[in-house]
């Protein structure tokens, strides 16, 4: 069963920035499902790989959405990017040194992430978008 079902309550109302949430959505069920049958080892690889392919693609859209619509809190969001990206990167590192509990760690980051910047940072820029002509 999925521990993040979508709603509109995630929802930022920018089409194309509710679509790449619902992929991170999909890689935290996908490791949760995982995870619940004693196999998250055997996908946390998969999911830091499909994080880092992901942070390539959302972030930079974002940005690129933020600063052509000059969006005042822009550069506070690519700082919060850098840390995921960051921390991303950490945990390929991890994985790759063969770090015990990455599978829990790497799902309560991304826990904390959907609570902390979705559902907070990212939903300010919706409306500012929404007024301008962004949905």
């Amino acid at each position: 069963m999925a521990l993040v079902q979508w709603s509109n309550d995630l929802s930022v109302h920018v089409s194309e920035m509710d679509k790449q949430h619902q992929k991170l959505i999909g890689m935290i069920n996908e490791l949760h499902d995982a995870m619940s049958k004693g196999k998250g080892k055997e996908v946390v690889g998969k999911i830091v790989e499909g994080l880092l392919t992901y942070t390539k693609t959302h972030f930079s859209e974002e940005e690129k959405l933020m600063d052509k619509h000059d969006y005042p809190d822009a550069d506070a969001q690519k700082k919060m990017h850098k840390v995921f990206i960051d921390k991303a990167s950490q945990f390929k590192r991890e994985l790759e040194s063969g770090t015990l509990g990455l599978t829990i760690t790497v799902s309560d980051f991304l826990s904390d992430w959907l609570k902390n910047h979705i559902q907070k940072e990212d939903k300010k820029y919706g409306p500012y978008l929404n007024q301008l002509g962004v949905k």
